[in-house]
């Protein structure tokens, strides 16, 4: 009798073609008809630069309270009704509010009290507050510092050319009184020139300082902030160099052991370093904290300490293979950190692109 062979191949294609990445699988064989599958691996462009992050809020974002001296006395009304560092006000006597030039327009137009809308943690809660003229100026103030931007830097994960969204940071961005996580309304993706690096030392953790560049062509739109990182689809990708494509490991392929992480610490030349993979913490959810990572490169060590605030973001590389990124230091031991597996970025940079 003659056998029929049918064959299923999958075949993922981003910026080049791969075809049969991954391993065979015997799905079903019998007398008559023999099946092979070849599974395509999830193929990304690893990152390792240092970007800088320039975010709009939405809302208004409170980030100081303060004193009002009036002409008898010295108080805080915005403090004595209840409103926290934190804080977004998304609106004043019903009025939606964007920019802090309205908050402080509304608040000197005021007449007596003003209803104030902030938005805390997922909730909206009201306040009534009485504005009063400061002494000196003569004009009405809530003793409330309030921005609708904010700027920080961090580091590409990576790139996938399947959705054109850059992954970065592997953790969210926060208000850091409240522990709130900011809502993005537009930003940039923006290269950044490493300058300086502070080094982390036990209970105080070091610090990337660097410059951004290119405003006027940013690599790419900020799209989201949430608890997984930074997501950004790309409208210059020629604005950063991009390494070679590498295949995603998901979690059941990582393991303890040696692997290197990405990242940049001296101009805007990526370079790698040495970790080992102290834990690995399987998870059904996402988390950021799948990975433990402990830092074994002499020259990252006697530079920076181990892990600094700047570094968030750096992927991890294990068997050639993009399995995580760098989210989180030991505060009380900066060779020490904790990372996020690849698998849930790519699967949240997948929602953006939706």
């Amino acid at each position: 009798m003659k056998k029929n062979i049918k064959k299923v191949i999958l075949v993922y294609c981003c910026t080049i073609c791969v075809i049969g990445v991954g391993g065979f699988i015997m799905d079903s064989l019998t007398e008559s008809t023999q099946t092979v599958q070849v599974v395509s691996e999830k193929v990304l462009i690893p990152g390792g630069q240092s970007v800088g992050i320039k975010m709009d809020v939405k809302g208004v974002l409170v980030v100081g309270l303060e004193e009002i001296e009036t002409e008898d006395s010295v108080v805080s009304p915005g403090y004595d009704a209840g409103i926290q560092i934190g804080d977004m006000i998304v609106s004043i006597n019903g009025q939606e509010v964007y920019y802090a030039d309205e908050v402080i327009s509304l608040i000197e137009d005021a007449q007596g009290t003003v209803s104030i809308k902030v938005s805390r943690k997922e909730q909206i809660l009201e306040f009534d507050v009485t504005p009063v003229k400061e002494y000196k100026s003569g004009e009405y103030k809530m003793g409330i510092w309030v921005k609708e931007k904010i700027a920080g830097i961090g580091t590409l994960s990576f790139y996938d050319p399947e959705t054109n969204v850059f992954a970065a940071l592997g953790h969210g961005i926060y208000e850091s009184k409240t522990d709130t996580l900011l809502t993005a309304d537009q930003g940039q993706l923006l290269p950044t020139e490493v300058k300086s690096i502070r080094e982390g030392v036990s209970g105080v953790p070091g610090e990337i300082r660097g410059i951004f560049y290119g405003e006027e062509s940013p690599i790419g739109e900020v799209k989201e902030n949430c608890e997984f990182g930074i997501y950004s689809k790309g409208t210059n990708t020629d604005g950063i160099q991009l390494g070679e494509p590498m295949a995603m490991a998901y979690q059941d392929q990582v393991e303890k052991g040696p692997a290197y992480i990405l990242t940049t610490i001296d101009g805007n030349t990526v370079e790698k370093f040495d970790i080992e993979i102290t834990n690995v913490n399987r998870q059904k959810e996402a988390d950021s904290k799948g990975l433990e990572i402990e830092v074994t490169d002499e020259r990252l060590l006697s530079h920076c300490g181990g892990i600094v605030q700047g570094m968030s973001g750096s992927p991890i590389i294990q068997n050639n293979k993009i399995v995580g990124a760098v989210t989180h230091v030991f505060v009380n031991n900066p060779t020490k950190g904790y990372g996020i597996f690849a698998e849930w970025m790519v699967e949240r940079g997948q929602k953006i692109a939706e």
